[in-house]
């Protein structure tokens, strides 16, 4: 919800102010959207707090309770008052409202207490502050003293709540109370067009400006008192109604990640333990495996560490003269970097093609950028205009007097933390039809000017959309002359109308069509004369589906492609994708049976359909079949055969 209103509730947010006063706009106008929007908000809010109460409800019948400061026993008042005054006091400066005549600064990512302070002496006038809570730096989640079995819990901002008197306690003031709220900023950078400055310049000072950008939401207490809502809207310039959301008494349930492991095994998550790779096994070069035949990962199935492993290898094997990679998001610490730091204090060429305008990773990618020039790395910033989306790894190595190739071409980002809750797919390959085109957008990114023709990869955004299209009307060609045809398709997010459109059209000639999308799908399957033959589901589960397959029946021959791109406007038309042809026939196979496996999914896959009610897909089948403990299963398996 977060990243929804910093990103396309910001975006109709401009548009509403720069459309004042103008004429209507094409289509729904910004107001009325953003009026969808707040009223969906508002219900699915309280479908949150329902579900939340649900929840707590279930904790407290496995003897685990979240409690509040109105709920302390003795001891357990006792351990929040050494707790505030030993942990939390030295962190707190509140800031009283009536001292601060501009807008004070709140934090988009921060919550806060606001206060209002109250006296039964009539000659102290009531006052309200802020308390930004400090979960940057401490625990949200404190484990209180248990008994009997029973674990409790208190939040930190209850903390706060019990302990406001000695927060306050110089000022003359009897009465406390405190709810929380909450800011949303617009996230958007706006860039200087100071030709004067450098792109990476121009992107940190966009970056700082994030910080104080307009707001788009502010969440809050529902039961908070009128006159300190009414204090905070007009100190904070906000419009009354517009996007503020009102809520329960907590704010910022991403926290929970983190919430304390005290309920035991049974809890958790059985510990899934990257399997290895069968060829992989026993053997001390990665890149040596890559040069007899092609294989692939799966992600967090199968150990991203192979990926690490391979470019440390690649860092320190005098025979490898040359490394690229692009990079779109990389961990805090990452072996990535270091890997490639390693290979150019070794005098390895080394180019970085970095992208800097990867949504909330700016920063990250800012700092990198810097350490890699620093350590010698050749670093690009990509194509004005495009994003670099693309998953890329291009090794040069000298065998024989020889020059060798090798690649990876992935779906996913090179990151040592999402590779273990990601779903994502790697190919490892030597396959000089692929190395060599593999080369020529490495070629691209440093000499622009270049034009390259692809016979093998699909590289948006010249040629993804033109062929996906030509792949579709073969598979329309094929069913009207009664041949078999069909199209599976595993994406995050479909969206794109054009293309759409075009699986109507291939749903009406008699295609058959199934649809993975775990995110946003805007085709509508099941409507007849329109979209019967299209079949979709959405699999969300522990780990997240991240993973692009596409399939064609292409009369018999099957054709596999794994791509970094959703089908959608911006990753077909504004980004540099690419979709790479998975040509070894065992691989092919390994693609197939997982997607058959996920088609098969009857405890975690939902049905999409025109209601849009998510229910759950129900089947004929006496067997359970959750596809993601079915997918470690099938990796598993794959090591002993």
């Amino acid at each position: 919800m977060d990243e929804f209103f910093k990103v396309r509730v910001a975006t109709i947010k401009r548009m509403i102010d720069i459309q004042v006063g103008s004429k209507a706009v094409e289509g729904e106008k910004p107001k009325q959207i953003m009026n969808l929007i707040q009223n969906k908000v508002i219900r699915l809010q309280h479908k949150f707090e329902y579900t939340y109460h649900h929840i707590l409800g279930e904790l407290e019948q496995k003897d685990i309770f979240i409690i509040n400061e109105k709920e302390l026993n003795l001891k357990q008042e006792e351990f929040v008052k050494q707790y505030f005054r030993d942990k939390v006091l030295s962190f707190l400066s509140p800031v009283m409202l009536h001292n601060v005549d501009k807008s004070p600064h709140l934090k988009d990512k921060s919550i806060y207490l606001a206060t209002k302070l109250t006296s039964t002496e009539p000659a102290i006038e009531t006052e309200y502050a802020l308390i930004e809570v400090p979960t940057d730096i401490l625990p949200r989640f404190i484990t209180l003293p248990s008994e009997n079995h029973r674990k409790f819990i208190i939040l930190l901002e209850d903390i706060i709540r019990y302990s406001l008197k000695d927060l306050f306690a110089i000022l003359h003031f009897d009465t406390f109370n405190a709810w929380i709220i909450k800011l949303t900023r617009d996230a958007e950078l706006d860039m200087d067009n100071d030709v004067s400055k450098s792109f990476l310049e121009r992107m940190s000072e966009g970056v700082a400006g994030r910080k104080t950008g307009q707001p788009v939401r502010f969440v809050f207490d529902n039961c908070i008192a009128r006159d300190l809502m009414e204090t905070i809207i007009k100190k904070l310039s906000l419009e009354e109604g517009n996007n503020l959301i009102p809520g329960g008494r907590y704010h910022n349930f991403k926290d929970f990640m983190s919430f304390p492991k005290i309920g035991g095994e049974k809890l958790l998550y059985k510990k899934d333990i990257p399997v290895g790779h069968k060829l992989i096994e026993n053997q001390k070069s990665v890149i040596d495996v890559m040069a007899q035949r092609d294989f692939m990962l799966h992600v967090p199935y199968q150990d991203f560490n192979i990926f690490i492993s391979m470019l440390q290898e690649a860092s320190i094997d005098p025979r490898v003269k040359e490394i690229s990679i692009t990079v779109y998001r990389v961990a805090r610490n990452s072996k990535v970097m270091n890997a490639l730091m390693t290979a150019a204090r070794n005098r390895k060429k080394v180019n970085v093609i970095i992208e800097l305008q990867a949504r909330f990773d700016e920063e990250a990618n800012i700092y990198w950028s810097r350490i890699l020039e620093e350590s010698g790395v050749n670093v690009y910033f990509g194509i004005p205009g495009l994003k670099v989306h693309s998953k890329l790894v291009y090794i040069s190595r000298k065998e024989d007097n020889k020059k060798m190739a090798y690649a990876c071409v992935g779906t996913g980002n090179w990151h040592e933390g999402t590779a273990l809750v990601y779903s994502d797919l790697i190919l490892f390959t030597s396959n000089k039809q692929i190395t060599k085109e593999v080369y020529k957008v490495f070629d691209f990114f440093a000499n622009t000017y270049k034009n390259y023709t692809y016979r093998h990869l699909v590289a948006s955004p010249l040629y993804m959309r033109k062929k996906m299209y030509s792949l579709i009307d073969n598979e329309i060609k094929n069913a009207k002359a009664g041949k078999e045809a069909y199209i599976i398709l595993k994406l995050n997010s479909l969206v794109d109308k054009e293309i759409i459109y075009k699986l109507y059209q291939a749903n009406n000639a008699g295609v058959k069509i199934s649809l993975i999308i775990r995110g946003i799908c805007s085709l509508i399957p099941g409507i007849k004369g329109m979209s019967e033959n299209i079949k979709a589901i959405s699999i969300v589960d522990k780990y997240l589906e991240h993973s692009r397959i596409i399939i064609f029946c292409n009369g018999g021959n099957e054709l596999y492609y794994i791509s970094s791109a959703d089908w959608m406007t911006r990753n077909l038309d504004r980004r540099i994708e690419i979709a790479c042809p998975i040509y070894d026939k065992d691989i092919q196979q390994e693609l197939k049976d997982m997607i058959n496996i996920q088609l098969k999914d009857n405890v975690k896959a939902r049905i999409i359909n025109e209601e849009q009610n998510n229910h759950y897909l129900k089947s004929n089948s006496k067997r359970n079949l959750r596809s993601q403990i079915e997918l470690y299963k099938y990796y598993k398996n794959k090591l002993k055969i």
